[in-house]
């Protein structure tokens, strides 16, 4: 069954879109991050425009990451005051991004950023992920003393920079100007490259600014519905590259599979958690390495640009 996407200018199969957002929000179920890193890139192994992808997966971020935000304030397990400086930050960076975005897309080089970008992001992000994960194996499998925490005293300097201020729920007393800069550049590269930033900020929370587990995730995810947002209604107005038609067969897809991954990630080690999702960017940032460096299938393109006078 064919549908025609009046933005991306293509027909789909109604099935394979299904079956695609049914699959990535069983992966984002998995893991407890949102899907859009690897949502938008097989987007655009698809066909889809990468334009297109990448405004229209906001949408799915912003639907899942809300149904998120939501589960958290009825646990109580939400930052306020942190995640409100995570938005401010996030929102500035968003709109950053969507500037950038219009601006490779009028130079004719979005493409090209999009997979640069994708490939240093994934590559980077994988290969730590990847060594964590098997050095803590490692020290399982020895049987060796888990590593001591850093003890008061003992944090990085740049969290003693001025500007700091105290977060009651999250237990830190840090600057704020490593916080502003993570969220700004977790907003730009959501809007530059349709992602939600979970499986970065969560990290950086997790592990440079020790945040408790208990409202990491809650916390992060306010950040990302809030700016991904923003994105969406600036790529909509802004680049109208937004395909409603392609975003709610996606989000209708995503919300089953993201129930079954829910179930199944409780069964699995956090160890093997991180390592699997460490194989799974190493492997997108591969596919797009690949697009670096083999001949397209169409050396040339032709497009129509309205001349303004």
């Amino acid at each position: 069954m064919q549908i025609y996407l009046p933005i991306a200018e293509m027909p789909v199969s109604v099935l394979l879109i299904l079956g695609m957002g049914a699959a990535v929000g069983f992966i984002s179920g998995l893991f407890g991050i949102g899907g859009g890193f690897l949502m938008t890139p097989l987007l655009i192994f698809l066909g889809i425009p990468p334009a297109v992808a990448v405004a229209t997966q906001s949408a799915q971020i912003v639907a899942s990451s809300t149904t998120s935000v939501l589960g958290a304030l009825r646990r109580n397990a939400l930052d306020h005051k942190l995640g409100a400086i995570l938005v401010a930050g996030g929102l500035v960076g968003s709109a950053l991004g969507v500037w950038f975005f219009a601006a490779a897309r009028r130079a004719g080089q979005l493409d090209l950023v999009i997979v640069i970008s994708y490939v240093t992001l994934f590559t980077v992000v994988g290969s730590l992920m990847l060594k964590e994960s098997i050095r803590e194996f490692w020290h399982r499998r020895k049987g060796g003393a888990v590593r001591l925490r850093r003890r008061a005293g003992e944090h990085a300097p740049y969290l003693g920079w001025p500007l700091r201020m105290r977060f009651y729920r999250s237990k830190l007393y840090v600057s704020v100007i490593p916080i502003i800069g993570l969220s700004l550049f977790i907003g730009f590269a959501g809007a530059l490259l349709g992602i939600g930033g979970g499986f970065i900020v969560v990290p950086a929370l997790l592990y440079i600014f020790r945040v408790p587990t208990t409202v990491v995730v809650g916390t992060s995810q306010l950040q990302i519905v809030c700016t991904t947002l923003v994105a969406l209604i600036l790529h909509a107005v802004t680049n109208q590259a937004v395909d409603m038609v392609l975003a709610i067969l996606l989000i209708v897809g995503g919300v089953f599979g993201a129930q079954f991954g829910a179930r199944m990630g409780r069964h699995l080690r956090a160890e093997l958690f991180r390592f699997l999702l460490a194989l799974l960017l190493l492997a997108v940032g591969l596919r797009f390495g690949l697009e670096l460096v083999l001949q397209p299938e169409e050396p040339f393109s032709i497009s129509v640009q309205e001349v303004r006078t």
